[in-house]
């Protein structure tokens, strides 16, 4: 066994010595006023620790806690370490080209966010600057301390040099000065490109003195005006100049052996930048250093040392009533219901739940963090087993996380309902996107942060997206809901009228079934005429000439009345069966009514015509009308015509 700190036990042990002695060694202040013996028979013995007692134990429990203090380990071999580093120059173009607003904020501002994430993303490589425009010149060496690195990054501007312009070779030249000229060289170049067409001689330079070229392109094609810090935009002959972004200066990245990438709002450019680069690069080896390795005992004599003091702040007798102050304040810890806190050995599970971290095994590291924020009641303790719980894609769990986890400072708070948020918007559906922008609103009002502001964005975009994706849908399901009901319709009235056709076809059958009856009823009534016309030749050209001359009218009265019938059918359509019955009644009395009629009036006319007409002209008219059908019935068939009869009379 040694120890990491022996200086305690040299410095400190004697003193605690020679101060307990003089405490052990004194007498009690009313001793120098009675003697021993008055003392003795004075004390009343309580069987309680005497002042020497605790004044021996207060004495090894300051040796326990000195011993504790030096760091006592048990060697435990030794590890080698070693330094590597792919040394980085990043080259910063600060022309007035870079003060264009085709990119948020501008073209410079942006660029100087991606150097510093840069910085932050690569904290075990040595990272130098150089600004250029029309001259170049080195703003940080190589260097590990990117917190100074990042403090010159953020002062330049393009004030920073006096002559404008673009020079990319100046620029090669300082980097090929600044690096040692045996060691691979590394340039990430941070610029719109300038105006330069051919980089072949560049190209030729950075391949002579073994410079791998990388370039981050900052602007758009399309281009913007350039606004000076006044107000006004630069212009060429009298025409404001519009700074696009070169994308020839691709060719001196690609044929270097590095690679051009175009900047975007996110870091993933950044992060795809810094993978290329140590991908193409041999890290070169700093510094190898052998460490030993301990297994630390301090936890021992302090743990001893703290159950000493207990029993030495106790007032401990073997009677009934005892007077225990030093156990009664134990007992009120204990029972508070104050938050407990970490174990002594609690660091040892909290390295063990980061180097999990560390090695992506994200579900033991959030399992070790959670069981030591439930027991600890630590912010930090449940921000971290959020963050693991998020990485391993348990996002409800992270929330759960998140939301218990409460800090005072403003930042941390802030940085919380980022991560919050994160963790709703990678859920995905409606609810959770309005609840990520909460969180990250949250976020922002408490601390203004780059990367939660476009993530915002970025959600209320897909909420945006998500909310027209279903309003379209509801649009379609409604036009296919109107679509049917419109076929329905259609339908709906080709039935209809597929019904109407069918009753027409039923009606047209009835009325043939109808017409057939009266044709029927008239071919009967037809026979019975001629029966009597039978009965008497003599009688039978009387009776011809007292019917044939009102057969005309006659004529009119059938056809009046079968349009009757006809339109007495269509209004009485849904009665078929009725009506027939009734018809076929008033049918008969009708053709009765008009016998009786057409008898009379035949009769009257022919005794008109008697006293009027010759007998040659009555011949003659007796003559025609032989010779036409002679009915007073309204007749759908055609009746067989008689022979004329030349010697039959005319009466």
């Amino acid at each position: 066994m040694s120890f990491l700190h022996p200086e305690f036990l040299y410095y400190m042990l004697p003193l605690i010595v020679i101060l307990f002695g003089l405490l052990l060694t004194q007498k009690e202040s009313h001793a120098t006023f009675f003697s021993s013996e008055v003392m003795q028979r004075l004390r009343v013995s309580s069987n309680t620790l005497t002042l020497k007692a605790r004044n021996a134990l207060f004495f090894l429990i300051a040796v326990l806690m000195t011993l504790a203090l030096a760091g006592p380990v048990i060697k435990d071999g030794k590890i080698e370490v070693t330094a590597k580093s792919a040394d980085i120059m990043i080259a910063l173009d600060i022309s007035d080209s870079m003060l264009a607003e085709d990119v948020y904020p501008n073209r410079l501002k942006l660029a100087k966010q991606k150097a510093l994430e840069l910085l932050r993303l690569a904290p075990n490589e040595r990272i130098g600057v150089i600004a250029f425009a029309k001259n170049s010149y080195l703003v940080s060496p190589l260097s590990f301390d990117h917190e100074a690195v990042a403090f010159l990054l953020k002062k330049l501007n393009t004030n920073s040099i006096t002559e404008q312009g673009t020079d990319f070779m100046s620029m090669l030249q300082v980097v090929d000065k600044s690096i040692k000229k045996d060691a691979k060289k590394y340039l990430l170049i941070l610029s719109d490109g300038g105006d330069k067409k051919d980089f072949s001689q560049e190209t030729a330079f950075a391949k002579k003195h073994d410079i791998a070229v990388f370039v981050l392109g900052v602007g758009t094609p399309q281009g913007a005006p350039i606004k000076l810090e006044n107000g006004e935009f630069i212009k060429q002959n009298g025409k404001i100049i519009v700074s696009k972004l070169n994308d020839k200066i691709a060719d001196l990245a690609t044929k270097t052996g590095g690679v051009y990438i175009e900047s975007v709002n996110s870091d993933a450019d950044v992060k795809a930048m810094l993978k290329e680069i140590e991908r193409h690069s041999k890290k070169k080896e700093l510094k190898s250093e052998q460490i030993e390795k301990y297994i630390p005992l301090f936890y021992y004599p302090l743990g001893l040392a703290l159950l000493l003091l207990l029993i030495a702040t106790s007032s401990m007798s073997k009677r009934v009533k005892v007077e225990v102050p030093g156990l009664f304040v134990l007992a009120i810890l204990l029972g508070n219901p104050a938050p407990s806190y970490a174990g002594l050995l609690d660091f040892m599970h909290l390295d063990e739940a980061k180097n999990a971290y560390k090695h992506k095994e994200y579900e033991k590291s959030a399992k070790i963090y959670d069981s030591y924020a439930k027991k600890s009641n630590r912010s930090e303790s449940y921000y971290n087993a959020a963050n693991a719980l998020y990485k391993a894609g348990k996002y409800k769990e992270a929330v759960r996380n998140y939301e218990k986890a409460t800090f005072d400072d403003k930042a941390a708070r802030a940085k919380n309902f980022s991560n919050m948020g994160n963790a709703y918007a990678k859920m995905g559906n409606e609810a959770n996107l309005k609840k990520a922008i909460e969180s990250y609103e949250k976020s922002l009002k408490l601390h203004e942060d780059k990367d939660t502001r476009e993530n915002l964005e970025a959600v209320k975009k897909a909420l945006k997206n998500k909310e027209q994706k279903k309003q379209q849908q509801q649009n379609k399901n409604q036009k296919n809901k109107n679509q049917k009901n419109k076929n329905q319709k259609k339908q709906q009235q080709k039935n209809q009228k597929k019904q109407q056709n069918q009753q027409n076809k039923d009606n047209k059958k009835n009325e043939k079934k109808q017409d057939k009856n009266n044709q029927k009823n008239n071919q009967q009534q037809n026979n019975k005429q001629d029966s009597k016309n039978s009965k008497g030749k003599k009688d039978k050209k009387s009776e011809q000439r007292k019917s044939q001359k009102p057969s005309e009218e006659e004529k009119k009265q059938q056809e009046k009345n079968g349009e009757q019938q006809k339109n007495q059918k269509q209004k009485e359509q849904k009665k078929k069966e009725q009506q027939q019955k009734s018809q076929q009644k008033s049918a008969e009395k009708k053709q009765k009514k008009d016998k009786k009629k057409s008898a009379s009036a035949s009769a009257a006319q022919a005794e008109k015509m008697k006293n009027r007409m010759s007998d040659a002209e009555e011949a003659k008219w007796l003559k025609s009308l032989n010779n036409e059908q002679s009915t007073y019935l309204y007749r759908l068939n055609q009746s067989n015509k008689k022979k004329e009869n030349s010697n039959e009379k005319p009466w």
